[in-house]
């Protein structure tokens, strides 16, 4: 039932808002905010987004519930006042290099100085530079241009279900950084950059490759050659004034054939080849019952997550490679044979809505005899950055096709922008193979849509395959639980790390909120339906490449070029931490705070037996650090004192003390 409040003496209803600041926004009044998100809790620490309440005072309305009756006030001259000092005192606390930095011109900061006027600040500059984190193949972290409004920490937590960063210190020293200040790519970073997403700075931004693209380029010996990835069509017009959704596929292969790319190719077309081979892997498991559910193995960020939290279901991933990862192999055997050129001199740029897939292509297993199958992942920020550099006209360009024989697809293709699309590609070409025949076009709308996760039980063919789709990692890992203790059984699983699917991508341009991402989904579909064709197994070019290569899907040409195969990564590299003053006199004692140790209390051991040692004056003589992994995590917590690794009762920490004590005595 609508209720009433008063906002700057105007009445407002409101029915499901659930802070004063979603119903100021309703009555069409912009309040500033660094560390309010719809989708994420609310902070209430930067002030910026304060009003006046009678009866109340000076409160934060994002944390502030409506009541009706309630009268508000949100452009006091105290209310400017207070808003003024938090940007000054920000602004005095950060890197004001805003020409040179990444975020210029879409720098919520920037844009808040420059809509209140700040043009001069009284109070002194940063009198200390703190070394960039440039470790990570996809996300540079600055945490000079931090303004500690806890974005990237809670959706790290809350929509990822990892937290691999927090704050550490107090007062002015207040940081936010990954565990001990180690590098992004020293932790349990997936890769997903959504916290590059949701910052409001320059702290987290996507690293940028373009250089490396524009030297590649530039380069009379090498014969670039890009993909294109499904949603980027859909994402690419926002950085030139088109609206969300709308499709931008023909100017974006026009603009990159100006820069000189020989040839463009849609990866579409290998999410195409992709369902072959994994709707075929799907039935086989099917039909045997083995190594079920079978998870899609499409997101690399996902996969990431699997072989660093869940490796006991890595036999349960998909074994083929992405599209992306398809193609590169594609494009640096087969089509450089019927080029005739050495692979060698092929550059191949993927054009990616993902900031994972940077390390993706990195992997080691995505190579033939060490050389990468994709030499450069671009994200679709970078690629509009490039066509800005270039002074084109992206806007009025004349649309251009994309080449052949790569750049033919079906709408199942298409769809994998969106979080379902994998998920219902399988099941329109699984109709089709168990039944024989052409079952005609099936949208299987039940596994569509941005929740978190979705459920449905789908007839294939006669047969009841069950079927979850979900994007969030913690919503995976909530099912991971649900599958594990037994209250949930499914068939087929396809798991997106990023809100939305690839269309929410970290490298998507920015604003990349819900609405935007629903109206992205809305142009996925939308292309889907434009297709002449809309199931994998109708691409007569997919048909051709296995009748004139790979000979069938899952063959073992098949095997060799488009599938994959992943590892354990429960243990972290990096050095280790020491808590006193190290010696090579010193008894070594070190526990780790790994994955599995952390989470059966090592962090907890750590303090305690901090405190123990210095009570019991043993400081002297033994070197305490915090390190990583002893391979030991099925007794975890473990401590390794000299060259001895021990599991821990944490109910007796005193038997540890004797064992240490035993060894300083030696």
């Amino acid at each position: 039932m609508a209720q009433t409040m008063f906002i700057d003496g105007r009445p407002v209803e409101f029915t499901d808002q659930k802070n004063v600041l979603e119903v100021v926004r309703k009555a069409g009044i912009e309040l500033p905010t660094f560390c309010y998100h719809s989708e994420l809790s609310a902070y209430g620490a930067c002030r910026m987004c304060v009003v006046e309440v009678d009866g109340m005072g000076i409160v934060g309305s994002c944390s502030t519930p409506p009541r009706e009756g309630m009268v508000v006030r949100t452009n006091t001259p105290r209310l400017r006042n207070i808003r003024r000092m938090a940007l000054e005192l920000l602004l005095a606390n950060h890197d004001r290099e805003c020409t040179s930095c990444n975020k210029s011109g879409a720098c919520k900061l920037q844009d808040l100085a420059n809509r209140f006027g700040i043009r001069h600040v009284r109070f002194g500059s940063r009198d200390k530079k703190l070394a960039l984190d440039l470790s990570s193949p996809s996300i540079v972290r600055d945490p000079n241009k931090c303004i500690l409004c806890g974005d990237c920490v809670r959706v790290c937590k809350e929509i990822q279900g990892i937290g691999v960063l927090d704050f550490a210190f107090r007062g002015s020293n207040s940081q936010v950084m990954p565990a001990f200040n180690k590098g992004m790519s020293e932790v349990e970073c997936v890769n997903c950059g959504q916290c590059a997403v949701v910052c409001p700075t320059g702290a987290l931004t996507v690293k940028s490759e373009t250089e490396v693209a524009w030297a590649a380029l530039n380069d009379p010996s090498k014969v670039v050659i890009a993909q294109i990835a499904p949603a980027v069509r859909v994402a690419i017009g926002e950085m030139f004034g088109l609206n969300p959704g709308d499709i931008g596929l023909g100017q974006l292969v026009a603009a990159l054939k100006m820069m000189g790319f020989k040839k463009v190719f849609d990866t579409s077309f290998t999410a195409d080849l992709t369902v072959m081979e994994e709707t075929h892997e799907f039935i086989d498991r099917l039909t045997k019952g083995e190594k079920m559910p079978q998870f899609t193995s499409c997101c690399p960020a996902w996969v990431k997550y699997v072989e660093q939290f869940h490796p006991e279901l890595l036999e349960n991933l998909s074994t083929c490679r992405s599209p992306q990862g398809m193609f590169g192999s594609i494009v640096k055997t087969y089509l450089a044979k019927k080029m005739k050129i050495d692979p060698e001199n092929i550059f191949f740029v993927s054009i990616m809505p993902c900031t994972a897939k940077k390390f993706e292509a990195k992997r080691p297993e995505l190579a033939h005899d060490g050389h990468p199958d994709v030499d450069l992942v671009l994200t679709t920020q970078e690629v509009g950055a490039m066509i800005k550099e270039a002074g084109i006209d992206f806007k009025n360009l004349e649309v251009e096709a994309l080449d052949m024989p790569f750049g033919f697809t079906s709408g199942a293709g298409v769809i994998f922008g969106a979080s379902g699309g994998v998920a219902e590609a399988a099941l329109r070409a699984a109709a089709d193979i168990l039944t024989g025949e052409d079952v005609g076009n099936v949208d299987f709308v039940a596994v569509r849509g941005l929740e978190g996760l979705k459920e449905a039980k789908v007839d294939v063919a006669g047969k009841s395959v069950r079927v979850a789709v979900v994007n969030g990692l913690a919503n995976a890992k909530q099912l991971i639980e649900n599958i594990q203790s037994g209250a949930a059984e499914y068939d087929l699983i396809e798991i997106m790390a990023c809100p939305g699917g690839c269309i929410g991508g970290a490298g998507q341009p920015i604003p990349n909120e819900k609405q935007i991402r629903e109206k992205r989904a809305k142009g996925i579909y939308k292309a889907d339906k434009m297709q002449q064709l809309r199931k994998s197994q109708q691409n007569p070019l997919v048909a051709k490449l296995y009748e004139n290569w790979l000979e069938k899907p899952n063959s073992e040409l098949a095997h060799e070029m488009l599938h994959t195969h992943y590892h354990s990564r429960r243990r972290i590299a990096g050095q280790n931490i020491s808590l006193n003053e190290s010696s090579n006199e010193k008894l070594y004692v070190g526990v780790c705070v790994g994955t599995c140790c952390y989470l059966h209390g090592s962090y907890d051991l750590l303090h305690k037996l901090r405190g123990i040692l210095a009570e019991q004056n043993l400081n002297d003589k033994v070197n305490l650090e915090a390190t990583f992994c002893f391979e030991n995590c099925a007794n975890a917590p473990s401590v390794k004192i000299g060259d001895e690794v021990v599991s821990v009762d944490l109910e007796k920490p005193e038997q540890l003390i004797d064992l240490i004590r035993a060894k300083v005595n030696k």
